[in-house]
């Protein structure tokens, strides 16, 4: 359940479908599986739409990775926030499933806005791992991960992890699930060349052209990156 992180952004398919860590994982444990996510979604919807869905299916884990979009907004309050999550939290552990649940790697290093965001996203780890701790759930710690810093694990966006963030991230899961892991998962590409600062700015003012604007647009206008798309793997399978 969640949003693009789960869905699998930016990690496609030869047909462009997404991949990403989570089918990376249920292909390792080799279980039926279904996936909710929906790019874009933020907290509440994902509550709302996806939990009872889940639930339905009785599983015995799921993966709970939600409130990154949220924290993203201008008026998010974060202990309100949490406090909704613990309650999540709790009804999927009192389900009797085991819950996966995530701290984030650092992605606003690389972009604006970090002064504001940076702090959000620190306390919403910070709340992960305590919900984790209170619940009995499984915490996946890619905060701790200081690769994540290498830009050849995002994509040209830059919001969204690339297939070798990908496979990191599901060698993390399938560890603290204390499963095997493929050990090339673990492999970090090279840092891209550094840039002369001309040639930076350069590609600054692209991605923002390319990436920026257009989330701001759909901010503006109420509109979501996942409007129209469906679960791509909606029943247990």
């Amino acid at each position: 359940m969640g949003d693009s992180f789960t869905e699998g952004l930016d990690d496609p398919y030869p047909d462009g479908t997404y991949r990403g860590w989570a089918d990376l994982v249920a292909d390792r444990l080799g279980a039926k599986y279904a996936n909710l996510a929906i790019r874009g979604k933020l907290f509440d919807a994902v509550a709302v739409e996806q939990v009872p869905a889940a639930l339905a299916m009785k599983p015995d884990l799921v993966s709970f990775a939600a409130g990154g979009n949220d924290v993203l907004r201008r008026h998010c309050d974060p202990p309100s926030l949490m406090q909704r999550y613990d309650g999540v939290i709790k009804r999927l552990r009192d389900s009797g499933a085991d819950v996966l649940v995530f701290r984030f790697a650092d992605v606003m290093a690389r972009l604006p806005g970090n002064k504001m965001i940076a702090p959000r996203i620190q306390y919403l780890n910070k709340s992960v791992g305590e919900t984790a701790q209170r619940h009995g759930a499984k915490l996946v710690n890619l905060w701790g991960d200081d690769e994540y810093a290498n830009p050849a694990l995002w994509s040209i966006d830059r919001l969204h992890m690339s297939a070798a963030g990908h496979r990191r991230t599901a060698a993390h899961v399938l560890t603290v699930l204390g499963l095997e892991v493929e050990p090339t998962w673990w492999d970090i590409p090279p840092w891209p060349a550094r840039k002369s600062w001309p040639a930076a700015r350069t590609a600054d003012v692209i991605w923002a052209g390319k990436h920026l604007a257009p989330w701001i647009k759909r901010r503006l206008t109420g509109r979501s990156s996942g409007d129209g798309i469906l679960p791509k793997r909606p029943t247990l399978d």
